[in-house]
C-alpha cells in the first residue's frame, strides 16, 4: 500500500535494495509518480522460487517495512532502502528501478487511479450487453429444460450467458452477451417457449375469477355432512374434516384422557383367604366393554377404496365457489393487469344485475364427465332464483372484458358459461411419488342415490373475486387478487 502525504520531484535514477530473495528484477513503479514520506508495507514472497534454490524447510519471514532515508531531496544519489526483519538485517541483490519526470499531487494521483477504473469499468460495460426478461416463476422449469438442457442449447447457439432466478419470488430471467444482436436473438428463443409453454396443459391454470359460496356458514356445514357421510367419519371428527388435518388444542386433549380414565375406573374387592396360598377377586362389579369389531372398520375402508373414493377428492368446504372463467397469468405484470380488468368492469356488472341482490339455489348432484360408475367430476346444479339471467349476463360482461384484454388462452375463447359448484374433483387426488394416471376416475353411483336429491339450499352471491389457486388467505378461502361487490340491498329510486 502506498501513502503519498507531500510532494517532491524525483528525476534521477533511484536504486532500492530489493527485499525478494533470489527473484528477478520486478519493475513496480513504471510510469509517472511522485511521493514524499514513502511508507510501503511488503509481504515477502515475490516470485514462485526455482525447484532446489530454497531449503526443503519452511522459514518464517517477518512483514518488511520500508521507510525512506530523507523526504525532501533537491540531489539524490543512490538511496539505500533496508528491509528489517526482527533484529536481523539481510542484504539481499540489487536491482535498479526508474523514478521518471514524477510531480504529481497525492489526490492527482489517487485521481488518476479512480479514472482508469472507471475507463475499466466503462470499456467493459460497453462490451456487454445486458437484457432482464420477465417470465414468471411458473415457467422457468420450461426455459431450464431437462437437466438445464433447454438453457445449455440457447446458450450455446447465441453465445450468451442465461442466469436463471435463485429463488421461487422472483420471476425475471437476466441475458448477457457480448453483442446485442445475440441477446435480441436468445430472448427471442426464450419467449417462442413461453408462448409454446402456455398453450400446453403442463401449465396449469394459476387464477380464475370465482363467485364464492364458502361465506355461508350453513353451507359449509353441509358439505362437511356430505363429506363425512361418504367417508364414514363420526360427527366428532367434523372439526378435522373440515380443516383438512388432525391439530387439536393439547389442553382439550388432555381434559378428554382425564375424563376417560375417570369414567373408565373400577373398583374392585380383594379377599385374602390364605396369605400363603392365594388371593380371591369378586368380579361381578366389573361392567362389560363392547368395541366396533375391526373387520367393520376395515370394510368400509376397503369398500372406499374399491370405489376410488377418498379424502383427498373431495373439494375442500372452505373453498367452496362457482368459476366464471379460468385463467393462466404466468407473471406479475398479467396479474396486475387482470386485477385492473376486474375492478374497472364493476359499474358495467352492477348493470347487469340491475342493482338488485342476486340469489342461488343448489340442488342435487351432477357429474360433469364419465358414468355413474366412472365419474371424474361431481357438482351441485346452479339456478338463478327469479330466471331473469342477470347471473349470466353479469357473467358474461366479466368474460368479455377480460378476452378483450389478451388476458384469455385462444383456446378457450368461446366456451359455452357452465356454472357449477364442484364438491368432487380426481384431479385433486393425492399422487403416489410422480406417478400419473392416465384416465382417473371413481365410483359415485352410491353417492347418487344417497345425494342426488340433496337441498342445499338458497344464497346470496355478495362478490366476485379474482382468486389465485394453491394459495389461501387466514379465512381459508383462495387469495383474493381483487374483488367487486355484487348488490346486497334494493335500490331505492
Amino acid at each position: 500500500m502506498l501513502a503519498c502525504k507531500s510532494l517532491f520531484r524525483v528525476d534521477r535514477l533511484l536504486k532500492f535494495t530489493n527485499t525478494y530473495v533470489k527473484s528477478n528484477p520486478v519493475n513496480y513503479f513504471q510510469g509517472k509518480l511522485s511521493y514524499e514520506k514513502l511508507s510501503l508495507d511488503l509481504r515477502m514472497g515475490g516470485a514462485k522460487d526455482k525447484p532446489g534454490t530454497m531449503d526443503k524447510k519452511k522459514r518464517r519471514i517477518g512483514t518488511p517495512v520500508w521507510r525512506p532515508l530523507c523526504t525532501q531531496a533537491s540531489s539524490l544519489e543512490d538511496v539505500e532502502v533496508k528491509s528489517e526483519i526482527g533484529s536481523q538485517m539481510q542484504e539481499v541483490n540489487e536491482s535498479t528501478i526508474e523514478v521518471m519526470d514524477a510531480t504529481v499531487s497525492p489526490k492527482a494521483l489517487e485521481g488518476d487511479i479512480e479514472d482508469e477504473s472507471i475507463e475499466e469499468k466503462t470499456v467493459l460495460s460497453a462490451a456487454k450487453h445486458s437484457l432482464s426478461v420477465e417470465v414468471g416463476a411458473s415457467l422457468i422449469r420450461f426455459v431450464r429444460g431437462k437437466e438445464g438442457s433447454t438453457k445449455e442449447k440457447i446458450e450455446k447457439e447465441t453465445g450468451v450467458q442465461i442466469i436463471l432466478p435463485s429463488s421461487k419470488q422472483e420471476d425475471a430471467i437476466i441475458i448477457e452477451g457480448t453483442s446485442a444482436d445475440s441477446v435480441t436473438k436468445a430472448s427471442k428463443e426464450i419467449q417462442h417457449i413461453i408462448d409454446e409453454a402456455v398453450k400446453t396443459p403442463s401449465l396449469e391454470y394459476s387464477h380464475f375469477v370465482s363467485l364464492p359460496l364458502a361465506i355461508h356458514p350453513e353451507l359449509v356445514e353441509k358439505l362437511v355432512n356430505f363429506q363425512n357421510s361418504i367417508l364414514g367419519i363420526n360427527d366428532t371428527c367434523v372439526g378435522e374434516n373440515q380443516e383438512g388435518n388432525s391439530d387439536r388444542d393439547a389442553s382439550e386433549s388432555d381434559a378428554q384422557d382425564e375424563q376417560l380414565g375417570k369414567e373408565s375406573a373400577v373398583a374392585v374387592e380383594l379377599k385374602v383367604a390364605n396369605d400363603r396360598e392365594s388371593v380371591k377377586v369378586d368380579i361381578s362389579g366389573i361392567p362389560l366393554v363392547s368395541y366396533a369389531p375391526k373387520e367393520l372398520k376395515e370394510s368400509k375402508s376397503s369398500r372406499l377404496s374399491d370405489l376410488r373414493i377418498e379424502k383427498s377428492i373431495f373439494i375442500k368446504p372452505k373453498t367452496f365457489h362457482l368459476t366464471v372463467l379460468m385463467l393462466k397469468l404466468w407473471n406479475k405484470e398479467r396479474v396486475s393487469l387482470a386485477a385492473e380488468v376486474l375492478k374497472s368492469i364493476s359499474p358495467k356488472v352492477m348493470d347487469a344485475l340491475d342493482n338488485r341482490p342476486l340469489f342461488v339455489r343448489l340442488e342435487g348432484l351432477d357429474r360433469m364427465k364419465g358414468s355413474l360408475d366412472r365419474a371424474q367430476v361431481v357438482y351441485a346444479p346452479v339456478e338463478e332464483i327469479g330466471s331473469e339471467n342477470r347471473l349470466s349476463r353479469a357473467c358474461q360482461v366479466i368474460i368479455d372484458a377480460f378476452v378483450e384484454a389478451g388476458l384469455v388462452l385462444e383456446r378457450d375463447i368461446g366456451h359455452q358459461l357452465k356454472l357449477h359448484a364442484t364438491v368432487m374433483n380426481v384431479k385433486h387426488r393425492k399422487r403416489r411419488g410422480n406417478r400419473r394416471v392416465k384416465s382417473d376416475s371413481f365410483n359415485a353411483r352410491g353417492i347418487f342415490e344417497q345425494f342426488g336429491s340433496e337441498e342445499w339450499g338458497e344464497y346470496l352471491i355478495r362478490e366476485a373475486h379474482l382468486s389465485q389457486r394453491f394459495k389461501y388467505d387466514e379465512n381459508g378461502y383462495y387469495h383474493c387478487c381483487a374483488s367487486i361487490p355484487f348488490p346486497e340491498n334494493m335500490q331505492v329510486d
